[in-house]
């Protein structure tokens, strides 16, 4: 285990009460109050080469029975209307509907064991996407600080960049629905100066731009560096807040961020327009295909990890219609988007040093219900695996017949989260401390060995 060196005691500050409210108006720079009277503390990362991430996250849960776990032996009501085909690696068939990703199989290992007890959307996409369950989860549990970081959150925590570069990037969308925000998209409790970032755009449309990379109208370097002397200035009167460490503290996030606005090599990544029409045309011309190709250009940048949500909340989530919905609207631009990614990566030579991950929160239900779709099912659900030393070709886990439970060794989100910190080069039990500074363990799962080494599961 990582272990944290325990915080130096401080001699708490003295503030008036029109300092305590300046120090609180600091969340309008990302920061509460809370945030500011704790430390920073560090970490040693694990010595292994970190690799980087793609999460290709489908929300609302991709039916295992209609993808990459078929059972067309099973009654038909189990079954489906759709039909396996052969894929590039013998043994291995895939939905009718994903005839490009068949075509790579040899490219990526899929795992078909995946599990966990829940079965409620929020708690079980905090659950993959953080790597451990949410803290006092119930129904519907909103987003909250007590939530668990999220992997960019965690390894921007244990080893934090300073190269004006984010080590997470989130897009296109904000899992949000009415009241609803999806857990898991955050640093929970490590605080917003962890957050990724977070893409609300569509990579897709002529006028994408993100504006926190943008300069504003009639600012050019020259005025923003008249204007980081400025805010040097204002920085000078704010040490009296919170003590010189947190002053300087504030100081760092304020280079970050101007270091980020100066920074070609990020502004050119989000530029879409420096692709061929032949490369964007073959991830397709759609939100989640430039999504995924911007991905790509991410990675290309050096950003350790991307997420990116296929869908708008709940878009997999088929109680009904799921063989048309599927058909039609769903499985087609995401078979011409992650295949497109799978040759860009190879192709530019990212591959051995990024994992590609593809999979949704949990699975559906074996019986089609009656409305002709299936329902929330966590006991049993596929994942997807490519690249960092995944050896590809391979099935992980068996289901039952029906495709109800594992027969094989099962795996759970803590599983995930292991190896993706561990590819990630942080140990996945590092020692972080929550909001009341308790010591807790980063990460309580067991990296997926068979994913690298082939053995049976």
């Amino acid at each position: 285990m990582t272990n944290l060196p325990p915080p130096r005691p401080q001699p708490a500050p003295r503030l008036d009460r029109r300092s305590l409210l300046q120090v609180g108006s600091s969340g309008l720079l990302g920061l509460g109050l809370a945030d500011c009277l704790r430390g920073t503390p560090r970490a040693q990362a694990a010595t292994a080469t970190p690799k980087q991430v793609i999460v290709v996250f489908l929300t609302g849960a991709a039916s295992h029975h209609d993808t990459f776990d078929m059972k067309p032996e099973a009654p038909p009501e189990i079954r489906g209307e759709f039909r396996p085909i052969q894929s590039a690696v013998p043994g291995l068939t895939v939905c009718e509907h994903l005839p490009l990703l068949a075509a790579r199989a040899h490219q990526y290992a899929v795992v078909r064991t995946l599990s966990h007890g829940d079965n409620n959307h929020l708690m079980s996409t905090h659950h993959v996407l953080t790597g451990t369950k949410q803290p006092g989860g119930f129904f519907d549990k909103v987003a909250s600080r007590d939530d668990w970081p999220c992997y960019s959150a965690g390894l921007a925590f244990l080893r934090p960049r300073t190269d004006g570069l984010p080590t997470g990037v989130n897009l296109p969308t904000y899992l949000l629905e009415g009241p609803l925000t999806w857990p898991g998209q955050h640093a929970g409790f490590l605080g917003a100066k962890y957050d990724p970032w977070q893409i609300k755009g569509d990579p897709a449309s002529r006028d994408f731009r993100v504006d926190a990379l943008t300069l504003a109208t009639g600012v050019d370097v020259a005025r923003l560096e008249q204007r980081q002397s400025l805010l040097a200035q204002l920085d000078g009167q704010q040490r009296s807040l919170a003590g010189a460490a947190e002053s300087q503290r504030l100081t760092n996030e304020q280079q970050l961020a101007f270091s980020m606005l100066t920074s070609n090599r990020l502004t050119q990544a989000f530029d879409l327009s420096r692709e061929p029409d032949a490369v964007r045309d073959r991830y397709g011309r759609n939100t989640y295909g430039q999504s995924l190709l911007l991905s790509r250009r991410l990675i290309q940048a050096g950003v350790p990890l991307v997420q990116v949500n296929v869908g708008r909340v709940q878009n997999w989530d088929n109680h009904g219609k799921i063989f048309p919905t599927l058909k039609d609207r769903l499985l087609p631009p995401l078979d011409l988007g992650v295949s497109a990614l799978l040759d860009d990566l190879d192709q530019q030579g990212l591959l051995a040093n990024t994992l590609l991950m593809m999979l949704g929160e949990f699975g559906r239900t074996p019986k089609i219900n009656g409305d002709a779709g299936r329902d929330h099912w966590g006991p049993c659900f596929f994942g997807l695996f490519a690249g960092a030393g995944v050896r590809p070709g391979q099935v992980i886990g068996r289901s039952d017949d029906i495709g109800a439970y594992p027969v094989t060794a099962a795996y759970s989100p803590d599983d995930v989260g292991a190896t993706v910190y561990h590819l990630l080069g942080v140990q996945p039990d590092s020692e972080v401390r929550d909001r009341l500074n308790r010591p807790v363990r980063l990460n309580g799962g067991t990296v997926i060995d068979p994913l690298f080494s082939g053995a049976p599961a």
